[in-house]
């Protein structure tokens, strides 16, 4: 008997339940569909990314893997009926999307079970709850709670896995260009072993640091599941340096994850609203409107504050971020802008290699000050201070910004005060900070008094 082995956001054949399941029917067919309506919101950065995990997959299948190109409703029953399958088999989905998809394939597939085993995440979305039953929405009791329960060891590969062969497949999608990432299982586990080996046990002290290549930059792999969380988790049990600081703070940020996941698992709407909705009066600028020459300036990384510059480029040239800049680049949108989140979240998507929609929209308003954060109306980053605290020799900025590396120093993160240090094009500061920090407090305390 053949199961099908429909593949998502599991690019990979080592700890992967849902290939377990599907190889005790018999022969698995291995499957990717291109889904229209997912490949529309992908920038050229995941695609390129996409394409290249798809690639390798195929190499690690032997050439087993089969694509389809339209609406999965219609192709998995497709490859059913074409391959004689008796089950398909998925990793549970925990987006709106995905979970509304999986509910028309399996309505589709009539008789024919849709089986789903695991989840791209160490503890599926939904399991972690309080005493009470409810879900939580602050991430301290969660990461407890969440660390207490564990999560179950790395799935074994399958003993005599045999692929279903004799089922056409098209050719993968096109790409604008090459990956800025190397991208696949192997490459996951290159860089990660790389990580563990050279930068784990400095992850608490150098983790803020963006001239510094200091993170592990697995949220890529993580995105298309060339590795599992469980996995990395386990590895960083067995490590050497398991038991410091800097391994509880890895697993900290691992954490985050799993919890921006569960949030959306629990309130799908707020993928693209408010989760908090006690700013819904907020005054916000249409950024389509008077601002929209400093929307372009900030999403171009020419607002004149040289640290908010340097990452909006950094993002444009390797599809990633460093994770403090991100927060503050998105301080400035929301903040100094006054731009409503979601445009910010966006750009992000459409940019970023790890695109995550759970982690990125979430991640924003955390920032914003509507998310899972208590009391955070007041947080605004100041980005020249913190430039100078998290890039504190410069470096980062002349990475990035070349208009700038005549600026010795951390005289770079205000280049106005330098004599020539305008001098090679670098722009004038779009906005005040200090003004603008003042506007974006006087409107929160109007919505909040709202």
């Amino acid at each position: 008997m053949t199961a099908v082995l429909w593949l998502r956001r599991d690019l990979r054949l080592h700890d992967l339940p849902a290939l377990l399941a599907a190889h005790e029917g018999g022969q698995v067919l291995p499957v990717f569909v291109v889904d229209p309506a997912l490949l529309a919101t992908a920038g050229p950065v995941r695609r390129a990314h996409l394409v290249a995990a798809l690639e390798d997959l195929r190499e690690s299948t032997d050439r087993a893997l089969v694509v389809r190109t339209g609406r999965p409703e219609e192709e998995v029953p497709r490859l059913v009926r074409e391959s004689g399958a008796g089950s398909v088999h998925v990793s549970r989905e925990t987006t709106p999307y995905g979970r509304r998809r999986d509910a028309r394939v399996a309505a589709a597939l009539g008789d024919v079970p849709l089986v789903a085993t695991g989840t791209p995440y160490a503890v599926g979305p939904g399991v972690v709850r309080k005493a009470d039953g409810d879900p939580y929405r602050v991430f301290t009791p969660f990461s407890r709670a969440w660390r207490d329960h564990g999560s179950p060891p790395p799935a074994p590969p399958p003993a005599r896995l045999r692929w279903r062969r004799g089922v056409a497949t098209e050719e993968l999608p096109g790409a604008d260009g090459p990956p800025t990432h190397a991208v696949g299982e192997a490459a996951a586990r290159e860089r990660w072993a790389e990580f563990l080996d050279t930068d784990l046990a400095r992850y608490d002290t150098a983790r803020d640091r963006p001239d510094l290549d200091a993170t592990s930059q697995m949220s890529v792999h993580l995105k298309y599941g060339t590795i599992h969380p469980r996995t990395m988790l386990a590895d960083v049990a067995a490590h050497p340096a398991g038991r410091t600081e800097a391994a509880r703070r890895y697993v900290t940020e691992l954490c985050w994850r799993e919890f921006y996941a569960d949030v959306l698992w629990h309130h799908p709407a707020s993928a693209w609203s408010d989760l908090n909705d006690g700013l819904r009066s907020m005054a916000y600028e249409d950024p389509a409107g008077t601002p929209a020459a400093h929307v372009r300036a900030w999403e171009e990384g020419r607002t004149g504050y040289p640290f908010v510059d340097a990452a909006m480029r950094q993002l444009r040239e390797t599809g990633w971020m460093h994770n403090r800049a991100r927060m503050v680049v998105a301080s400035f949108l929301v903040k100094d802008l006054h731009v409503w989140w979601p445009h910010g979240a966006r750009h992000f998507l459409a940019h970023l290699a790890d695109g995550d929609l759970a982690s990125n929209n979430h991640g924003w308003q955390w920032v914003a000050g509507t998310g899972t954060d208590a009391a955070p109306y007041f947080r605004v980053f100041n980005p020249v201070s913190q430039g100078e605290r998290f890039d504190p020799a410069g470096d980062y900025v002349r990475r990035h910004v070349p208009e700038l590396a005549h600026v010795p120093g951390a005289a770079v993160h205000q280049p106005w005060r330098v004599p020539d240090g305008l001098a090679h094009g670098y722009p004038e500061r779009i906005v005040d900070h200090a003004a603008e920090r003042a506007e974006a407090l006087r409107r929160y305390e109007s919505a909040r008094a709202a």
